[in-house]
């Protein structure tokens, strides 16, 4: 079976993690929630390894770069959800802390794969 690039990426793989987390996280959301919350979080933190994904398809490494950005704002969008979450009481601080962390650690690596493209003269791969 052929291994696309991004599936090789740190980044891709940690955001994927955080979906599981993510959506085991919402399953006890109130059913209330569903088309609230819930769906939003579970939405945010999908985008943060789509466009990691859709990114490195891209010719040149300004488009790659662009796609970062997006993944990278889709992070922020969900740790203002996990935020919210919390204030609301459907997550604990532990739980919040812990997705915190991750999404910490995937924004450092986005911004890190994101001046790694920015940097290199080749346009083309």
């Amino acid at each position: 079976m052929y291994i696309f690039s991004f599936e090789k990426l740190d980044v891709w793989q940690n955001s994927r993690e955080l979906i599981l987390i993510i959506y085991k996280l919402t399953a006890k959301f109130p059913s209330s929630e569903i088309y609230g919350i819930t769906s939003q979080i579970k939405r945010s933190a999908s985008s943060i390894a789509t466009n990691i994904a859709e990114g490195t398809s891209r010719n040149t490494n300004k488009d790659k770069a662009h796609f970062l950005t997006i993944s990278f704002s889709s992070a922020t969008e969900t740790l203002n959800h996990l935020i919210i979450s919390k204030d609301l009481d459907y997550i604990t601080e532990e739980e919040y802390f812990h997705c915190r962390e991750n999404l910490e650690k995937i924004c450092n690596q986005i911004n890190s794969l994101k001046k790694y493209y920015l940097s290199q003269q080749q346009t083309i791969e």
